[in-house]
């Protein structure tokens, strides 16, 4: 099979860092080739250097395609050759439509006026290839996360794409849609198109992917052919990430559950919008002293609207019910009034709602105890500092320092940038919302020890995961959520995902 790719002793710096240090890569047409990694392993980097997004020049080493060495000044260049990126935060416009996306900057116009019968009509041929059934007029706000993915991809087939890259594609669908994804993968495969997929998934990688390249630190570690007689295993793929064995992908706990701290009683919310629409429907829940407990459900059951309600009610219409703390009614009323309470929420949408990405960790960590590193209400600059770098350091947060920007730093980074923000308001009760979510299998160990350590120190925590190994392996005791209800309950240790499924479909 002849070679469509290869990039050559790739070196990139950005200040203070090494984010790629001579890494070679080399992929063959008409394959599935896998990149995985740690995150900060720099695979995305290698992406955007590969696609333009870092021009020629800004970078050492060689890209040849097709036969030819290119140096792909921008995006633009890249594209006319075929080689088409597909970040994970989509780039897509969201009020307007399917067909005003799929052909925004390469618009079918006769003499500079759009025809918008061939927009539609070529829009439809490409829905039906990627298996969509939606009208070419439909607005990107109406369709969920999944189909979004797959007008990416219809996008790209629009611009006779040859080399298709994906960056974290299912790190934000359930289980169906991305099945269907790599069914699409498989059948674009099949029509000869190559394809880049990372993915911190290894289930999925090892399901579609014909060679497996790993990334740790910068550099190459070695490049895996899964079409060899021997099968390769997840764990062979985790000691090349992470350098090491990793045995239990869990830390081991010995939980001291305490007494009842935190609960709520017959909470109701109705939808934001739909205010006739009742969406959280009687919920009662209890969380003990140093316990761990887990949310179950599928997209769509009505978690995080539960925990954002509970949460300073940012979410939902018409709430009623009550939160108890230490056997007390609290006001939860307002953000501000929760987080006074002791409650700490990490979003599911770090990037959206966590962060503010172009400011620096320090600012980042005091966000939301600006009292903490206060005086007379002026921020105390070397108290923010003080007390961001403590936060680096008990974290593990690598960084070039807490005065870099959390933008540039990777995934499960930013993730602990987000726990150190709420740990800097010393809560009661910790809610996280898909905590590990687009995070590599070596920081997920990291940000479970973390939980283990805080529940180990007396800490409530609720934690909701679309991973059910995730919560079968660190939570003690587990709801499960179906339309707004919780329909069971159960110790962890009497749980299984067949268990927690059926449940599920018994209520549906």
């Amino acid at each position: 099979m002849e070679t469509i790719l290869e990039m050559r002793d790739i070196r990139k710096t950005f200040p203070g860092v090494v984010a790629l240090n001579k890494v070679n890569l080399r992929v063959r047409a008409g394959e599935i080739h896998a990149i995985v990694g740690e995150n900060g392993a720099g695979k995305s980097t290698l992406m955007k250097v590969l696609s333009g997004v870092y021009p020629h020049g800004s970078y050492d080493g060689a890209i040849v395609y097709e036969g030819q060495e290119r140096r792909f000044l921008g995006i633009h260049d890249s594209e006319q050759l075929g080689v088409i990126i597909i970040h994970q935060e989509l780039a897509l416009v969201p009020l307007l439509s399917i067909a005003e996306n799929i052909f925004l900057g390469n618009e079918t116009a006769q003499r500079g006026v759009i025809d918008w019968m061939e927009a539609h009509s070529k829009t439809q041929a490409l829905l039906k290839k990627v298996g969509l059934k939606e009208s070419p007029a439909t607005l990107i706000t109406d369709i969920g996360v999944g189909k979004q993915q797959l007008v990416e991809i219809a996008k790209a087939l629009s611009r006779q794409v040859k080399l298709l890259i994906l960056d974290e594609p299912t790190a934000s669908l359930n289980e169906g849609d991305s099945q269907a994804l790599l069914d699409l993968l498989l059948e674009l495969k099949g029509q000869g198109i190559t394809c880049i997929l990372i993915s911190h998934k290894l289930n999925e990688i090892s399901r579609v992917a014909d060679a497996i390249t790993i990334l740790r630190d910068g550099s190459t570690v070695e490049t895996l052919d899964c079409r060899a007689a021997d099968p390769i295993s997840e764990d062979r793929v985790i000691r090349g990430m992470v350098g090491r064995e990793m045995a239990d992908r869990y830390p081991p706990r010995e939980p001291q559950i305490g007494e009842t701290v935190f609960e709520v009683r017959d909470w109701s919310v109705y939808h934001p919008l739909h205010t006739d629409r009742q969406f959280i429907k009687g919920v009662n829940l209890q969380v003990r002293r140093g316990e761990i407990v887990g949310i179950a459900g599928l997209m769509g059951a009505g978690r995080t609207e539960l925990a954002m309600s509970i949460f300073g009610r940012s979410w939902g219409r018409r709430i009623s019910g009550q939160v108890l703390l230490n056997g007390q009614p609290i006001d939860v009323g307002s953000v501000e009034k929760a987080v006074r309470h002791g409650l700490a929420y990490v979003t599911e949408d770090r990037k959206g709602n966590g962060l503010v990405l172009n400011e620096d960790i320090q600012f980042n960590v005091s966000l939301a105890n600006l009292k903490g590193v206060s005086s007379a209400a002026v921020i105390d600059s070397g108290r923010e500092y003080q007390v961001a770098q403590s936060y680096r350091e008990k974290l593990r947060i690598r960084c070039s320092g807490v005065g870099q920007k959390v933008l540039n730093l990777s995934g499960g980074n930013q993730q602990k940038v987000v726990l150190g923000k709420w740990l800097f308001t010393s809560p009661e009760v910790l809610i996280l919302d898909e905590p590990t979510r687009g995070i590599d299998v070596g920081a997920k160990y990291e940000i479970y020890t973390l939980i283990a350590q805080l529940a180990a120190e007396g800490k409530c925590i609720i934690m909701i995961s679309s991973e059910m190994p995730e919560l079968l392996g660190m939570t003690d005791r587990i709801y499960v959520m179906n339309e707004g209800r919780f329909i069971a309950e159960m110790p962890t240790a009497q749980a299984s995902q067949e268990k927690i499924m059926r449940a599920i479909m018994k209520a549906s």
